[in-house]
């Protein structure tokens, strides 16, 4: 079996998901209470970019093994903290039960690709 050949970060189906997920989660929040500003808000958009960005980041760095492992890792701990987040938002009743169950969806196919990442990195690591 031939193995895909990436141009750049750009071109891996798990930033493409993360960083427009990112987007959503930016979009729908614009609809949150203003008091959740600085909390919840601030929050949630920075979780979510942070996993989209630790994936270009291990991207730049994948000629090292160990470091491109490790910020595959903060993307993964990323995502779980944007999911904490979420349920935040779904039990105080910010977003809808249909868009939560989606980003939440979206979280859950980006963590199982960033786990399989990180386990088989001889796919993407440059051997120099």
């Amino acid at each position: 079996m031939k193995q895909k050949k990436y141009q750049g970060y750009k071109d891996l189906t798990v930033y493409q998901l993360a960083y427009n997920t990112a987007i959503e989660i930016f979009n729908e929040t614009k609809h949150f209470p203003k008091e959740e500003k600085y909390a919840l808000i601030d929050q949630i958009r920075r979780s979510s970019r942070s996993v989209a960005s630790n994936i270009s980041e291990s991207w730049g760095k994948r000629m090292y093994r160990n470091y491109f492992i490790n910020k595959l890792s903060d993307s993964y701990a990323e995502s779980l903290e944007t999911q904490t987040w979420l349920d935040f938002s779904m039990d105080h009743r910010y977003i809808k039960k249909d868009r939560y169950d989606d980003i939440s969806e979206k979280y859950d196919k980006i963590c199982a690709m960033l786990f399989g990442m990180m386990r088989k990195p001889e796919k993407f690591v440059i051997k120099l």
